[in-house]
């Protein structure tokens, strides 16, 4: 039955229906995301590239300021990082990105309509290196505590008269301070300062005490906190070796957001444990949501077996103290254990937008980064840029096309006009095509676009040209027809194949927009075939059908 001219025009009716219905349902399934998200972003029925339809450019580089990393290591962490940043991005929702390793170090990352730019990068860059450190408390904390001294003279033995000027503020402020932070009375169970004769007052040199002197105890053991002017100098000091050498067996963390109490901010420096007793590397799963009693943002989180065996341990033995969630060497919070904790648990975010809990559960579940990256190169093409390169695209297909037209039923006259039909179901197959395989059309793609419409005119060349030769061999015009199509089946099997191969390997060995270019190659070489075998022979039989069998016909 589909040998019959019936059947050829149901075959023919029935692949167009399949190419319409998969761009139909791409674009209504853009549409549908697009209403659920709120976004301004333009539906079409084939997915579009960075360049036309906009987006954001990055180049990746291994972070290694004090180049300690070998090149073996470099190599690995790079590696390591694309698989991640791929998991990272697909369970973010950019549809095509392009996320491909360069040199040893390197790696370029496309993200085509991508709208929050900044968020965007803060899950690429965001290492995601997750640990859990008991806060130190008592005798421990204690320890900490007397080797402030320590601390202040190894300061000022590293820095100098520079680290001197902060202890010249008034001991009053500080005073302020405390009672604004913790309502406590400044007058109450202050020792009165000993009277001295203003000669003694002269003579004795000031207690220096640069370090201490920034930072405010809380009432809390493992707390402390520093106003957010000095925070950036007591960082400096803190990377000083010689500063660290005096520092007792402890791991001090910043909290990741400062807070705001009257019109000044504070930030938590947190004295913890020397060592983490838990690391993500345990996490299995992590989703966002809210606290149904206190309503705050929360990150749930579930760890492996092992891992909640440990969990479970150290809780159990150290019920009613702190536990400091850390990420990224930040403190993100620090629960109160209150009973004994097995493989779940919850990080708190406090007032943060549920989104923010969903990129932290996005990149835990991705795991951490080996190594931190550095953007080395940003670019972002604009959505009127990308409309730019669309309309010149489209302009050069219709220009082609006129031409290819003008050509066909000008030389080739009535059967002419019959190839333009065909070229036109071969459009419409070739966006169906793209929309089926979820392909995306780049600016190369639309290259590659119409250099397979040509490809296409070539093949119904070929064809027309054997049957003019079984015409002026004396052939009735139906069985010159059916000599000529089986004649120049073999020409155009042999052009068709190779350029396939051709685009398969540029596939294979290209990246982007020579992906993008193969990609469309490779689908239009496909649908030229079948259009010149099967869509082209099937019009040229309707088109004899209404003639007589001995009728002449002009090619």
């Amino acid at each position: 039955m589909l040998g019959s001219l019936k059947g050829r025009i149901f075959v023919i009716v029935a692949v167009l229906a399949l190419a319409g219905w998969y761009m139909y349902n791409n674009y209504n399934t853009c549409a549908q995301e697009r209403d659920r998200t709120g976004s301004a972003r333009v539906c079409s029925p084939i997915k579009l590239g960075l360049d036309l339809q906009g987006g954001m450019h990055l180049v990746l580089e291994v972070d290694d300021p004090e180049g300690t990393m070998t090149p073996e290591a470099r190599r690995d962490a790079i590696e390591r990082a694309e698989t991640i940043l791929r998991t990272r991005i697909d369970q973010f929702g950019v549809e095509e990105p392009v996320i491909q390793k360069v040199g040893d170090h390197r790696m370029i990352v496309e993200l085509p309509g991508i709208e929050d730019e900044e968020r965007a990068k803060d899950i690429i860059r965001q290492t995601a290196f997750l640990q859990f450190y008991l806060v130190q408390s008592g005798t421990a904390y204690q320890s900490f505590v007397n080797a402030l001294p320590r601390i202040d003279r190894a300061v000022l033995a590293a820095f100098g008269e520079e680290a001197g000027t902060p202890a010249e503020r008034p001991e009053t402020d500080r005073e302020a301070v405390e009672d604004l932070l913790f309502g406590a009375d400044p007058e109450e169970g202050a020792q009165p300062a000993p009277e001295t004769e203003p000669e003694a007052q002269a003579t004795e040199p000031p207690v220096r005490r640069p370090f201490s002197q920034l930072l405010q105890e809380t009432g809390q053991d493992g707390q402390l906190v520093v106003h957010e002017r000095d925070v950036e100098t007591i960082q400096r000091w803190l990377a000083d070796e010689q500063v660290r050498r005096a520092l007792p067996r402890v791991s001090l963390r910043w909290h990741q957001e400062p807070q705001a109490f009257g019109a000044e901010l504070y930030r938590t420096l947190w004295v913890l444990e020397e060592r983490a007793f838990l690391r993500g590397d345990e996490l299995v799963d992590a989703s966002p949501g809210r606290d149904p009693q206190y309503g705050e943002t929360i990150v749930s989180f579930e760890l492996t077996r092992s891992g909640g065996r440990t969990f479970e341990r150290t809780t159990s033995e150290n019920i009613g103290e702190l536990i400091a969630i850390v990420l990224d060497d930040q403190v993100v919070s620090a629960p109160v254990i209150r009973s004994r904790i097995a493989s779940r648990g919850q990080i708190q975010l406090g007032a943060a937008p549920l989104t923010e809990a969903a990129d932290l559960a996005l990149v835990l579940r991705a795991g951490a980064l080996p190594a931190p990256l550095r953007i080395m190169e940003e670019r972002t093409v604009g959505p009127s840029l990308g409309a730019d390169s669309i309309e010149k695209g489209q302009l050069a297909g219709i220009v082609g096309l006129i031409f290819v037209v003008l050509a066909m039923t000008l030389y080739y006259r009535t059967v002419g006009a019959l190839a333009v039909g065909a070229l036109s179901v071969y459009l419409v197959l070739v966006m169906g095509g793209l929309a089926a395989f979820n392909a995306t059309l780049t600016l190369p793609g639309i290259a590659g676009l119409i250099l397979s419409i040509g490809m296409a005119v070539d093949a119904n060349v070929l064809i027309f040209e054997r049957v003019r030769e079984e015409l002026r061999a004396g052939r009735v015009p139906r069985t010159a027809a059916d000599e000529g199509f089986k004649h120049a089946m073999s020409a155009i099997v042999d052009s068709n194949l190779t350029t396939l191969l051709t685009a398969l390997i540029l596939f294979q060995v290209g990246t982007g927009p020579v992906r993008g270019f193969a990609v469309t190659l490779s689908v239009g070489i496909v649908a030229s075939f079948f259009t010149a075998v099967y869509v082209t022979r099937t019009f040229f039989l309707l088109y004899l059908a209404r003639k007589k069998p001995t009728e002449a016909i002009r090619i």
